[in-house]
């Protein structure tokens, strides 16, 4: 699916202003091994970054794990992510991780989130709420510390899909400043070289998800739909929003 999730630090509150300590929490996770067990259990699997996973214009797997959060050295990653709040005075940081009330993948990714902080001395604790009101504290409230939220788009258009990193955009929920996200942004869209793009893509990614840790990716989405043999014309999307009249899917019997 064209759909990522992320867990997002609320950067009008202290101590996530800080990019020290948005770097530990991106740190912590153990991608990798989330995507062989969490695939079992829930409807994500793939560990990537800002664009979809296998576009020309995605991140290949030795660009990934240059970057922090995706190293195959997970103790030094943790070592790194205790040092870094210790630095920033939070060694034993106490927060709350705001959740949509939905299993599938919410609270599945949620409960892994929580225990991943808990191994860099994180005193972390995980709150599902309804949608509403889940919704309501990432747009409205801003008070929460830190919440998941999710980047699903329709047709797959990188350039496009990762506008949701700008910390101008509507749907952004990090509460961040970061003008040097946007000049690259500004630029990316006037480039007529695909490799040109490519390449600032890569910084733009590494900006966002590394240097500033504005939005912390867990999983893309991915499912298997099971139906029967006599079920006709139905076809799989890559998103929500694809495919969904219905109209031409027949039964043969």
């Amino acid at each position: 699916w064209n759909c990522s999730l992320f867990v997002t630090p609320n950067q009008l509150k202290k101590p996530y202003d800080d990019p020290r300590v948005r770097r530990a929490l991106n740190l912590a996770f153990d991608r990798w091994g989330g995507s062989k067990y969490l695939s079992r259990i829930a409807i994500v699997k793939t560990a990537g970054g800002a664009v979809f996973p296998n576009h020309p214009f995605a991140a290949n797997e030795k660009e990934l794990t240059a970057m922090e959060g995706f190293r195959k050295d997970l103790k030094g990653s943790r070592e790194l992510a205790k040092k870094l709040l210790k630095e920033a005075g939070h060694s034993n940081l106490a927060l709350t991780l705001s959740n949509r009330a939905v299993d599938q993948p919410y609270k599945v990714v949620g409960t892994w989130a929580i225990d991943q902080w808990k191994k860099i001395g994180g005193n972390a604790k995980q709150e599902a709420v309804p949608t509403g009101v889940w919704l309501d504290r990432m747009r409205k409230i801003k008070e929460h510390d830190i919440t998941t939220d999710a980047n699903c788009q329709s047709v797959v258009n990188p350039i496009a899909d990762i506008s949701k990193f700008l910390c101008s955009a509507g749907n952004n929920r990090a509460n961040c400043k970061d003008p040097k996200l946007e000049e690259m942004y500004d630029k990316l869209i006037r480039l007529s070289s695909t490799e040109e793009q490519r390449a600032l893509i890569r910084d733009f990614e590494k900006q966002v998800l590394q240097d500033q840790a504005h939005m912390i990716t867990t999983l893309w989405w991915y499912k298997i739909n099971a139906y029967r043999s006599y079920v006709k014309g139905w076809k799989i999307s890559p998103s929500h929003y694809l495919n969904q009249h219905l109209d031409a899917v027949w039964l043969d019997k």
